[in-house]
């Protein structure tokens, strides 16, 4: 234990001395929390808050009522829109093109086509044209209703069944897309917090002639990757404590009541995410590890290393397009921890006999990878970077 610790005091103080790369390795844990606070803020403003609208109508002279009715949705002329967002909007160019038979036709019960002229590949346009269309056809169903009650129909015959739809969802789990983002990012962080560690300590020291010295020592090879294993997780691990605590407090500034919806971070959650994802630190930095020292150069063990990030953002990926999953998912890396985290999030209870397989899983799987890299590291092919 006497010369673990020494080794990991080594560790650690070379990883903790480089400042700049210990702060690109938390940078993800400041970055997820105000990119969802800013993200939910701005959804929620223009889906529940209703921001104005402005629309170049032509030929709006001709439908007043229908002017009226989307001014009462606060869907404007293009006419009353603000000069400092004129040029925006202009760019924007919402267009409503209503003819002028449109009080001749309505008259007549002719069918009427109003033309919404729009780019629908632009992303900020997305929300208004939906708002715009619904209005529009919101005031051409009561326009139809009103017909029939005119001419004596009760226009309830025109939907003979009602469905009524009960959500039985809570309301924790309203807010799935926090859920999908937060669980992804976790998963990453574990991945890639600890990355650059893992390669400096590893294919770095090689090429420093560090490797090569601490070998020399009265020290076993084994002890030598866990000190290296323990310090690149305990790094991934504080950024994972990082993003928790600054999402439960950005998620603060969210006003979710206003979707119905309510999201937090609590001791138990906590515990739960901790228990989940410290075993996946020690396996990816484990990989990362091997990868490192297989690589020839410390230019490529950060190609090769890099690669490995796809696999924990893939796995979710492919499982979001599955409609029903196999119970063994539960069971293996990365995909289990991805599975009890979403039941977490939306507030289920926890499959603990699930959770202590999946961990036990993933820490085997982390043992077998430190033992196969601590016998590596007595080949002189790996230790020297011969072909």
């Amino acid at each position: 234990m006497i010369q673990f610790k020494a080794l990991l005091i080594k560790e650690l103080r070379e990883a903790f001395r480089d400042k700049r790369a210990l702060m690109v390795a938390l940078s993800m844990s400041f970055l997820l929390p105000i990119g969802l606070m800013v993200a939910f803020n701005i959804i929620i403003e223009k889906n529940v808050d209703n921001p104005a609208i402005y629309v170049k109508f032509t030929g709006s002279e001709h439908a007043p009522k229908l002017i009226e009715s989307l001014k009462d949705t606060n869907i404007l002329s293009f006419a009353d829109v603000p000069a400092e967002n004129k040029r925006q909007w202009d760019l924007q160019s919402i267009e409503l093109v209503i003819p002028d038979t449109f009080a001749k036709d309505m008259a007549t019960g002719l069918p009427i086509d109003v033309i919404l002229r729009a780019d629908s590949n632009e992303q900020s346009l997305l929300t208004p044209l939906m708002r715009i269309k619904a209005n529009v056809s919101a005031y051409s169903t009561s326009i139809g209703y009103k017909r029939l009650i005119v001419r004596g129909v009760d226009p309830k015959l025109l939907q003979p069944i009602v469905l009524q739809e009960q959500d039985m969802a809570l309301p924790s789990s309203t807010v799935m897309i926090i859920s999908l983002f937060l669980g992804l990012y976790l998963i990453l962080t574990a991945f890639m917090s600890g990355l650059s560690i893992s390669i400096d300590s590893s294919a770095g020291e090689r090429e420093r002639n560090v490797l090569e010295m601490l070998l020399c020592q009265p020290v076993t090879t084994l002890k030598i990757v866990l000190a290296k294993l323990f310090c690149s997780s305990s790094v991934s691990i504080l950024a994972i404590v990082v993003m928790l605590v600054l999402t439960s407090i950005a998620m603060d500034f969210v006003d979710l009541t206003k979707i119905g919806a309510t999201f937090s971070i609590d001791a138990f959650t906590f515990i739960a995410l901790l228990m989940l994802l410290i075993p996946l630190c020690f396996l990816a930095s484990a990989l990362q590890l091997f990868l490192s020292f297989q690589a020839k150069s410390f230019k490529e063990a950060q190609s090769t290393v890099t690669m490995l990030i796809m696999v924990p953002s893939f796995i979710p990926f492919v499982m979001s397009m599955m409609d029903s999953k196999p119970v063994w998912l539960e069971w293996l890396p990365i995909s289990g921890q991805s599975i009890i985290m979403e039941d977490l999030f939306k507030g289920l209870p926890v499959d603990w006999a699930t959770l202590a397989i999946t961990s036990s899983n993933t820490l085997i799987l982390t043992v077998a990878v430190i033992l196969g890299l601590a016998q590596i590291l007595k080949s002189e092919k790996v230790v020297m970077s011969l072909s």
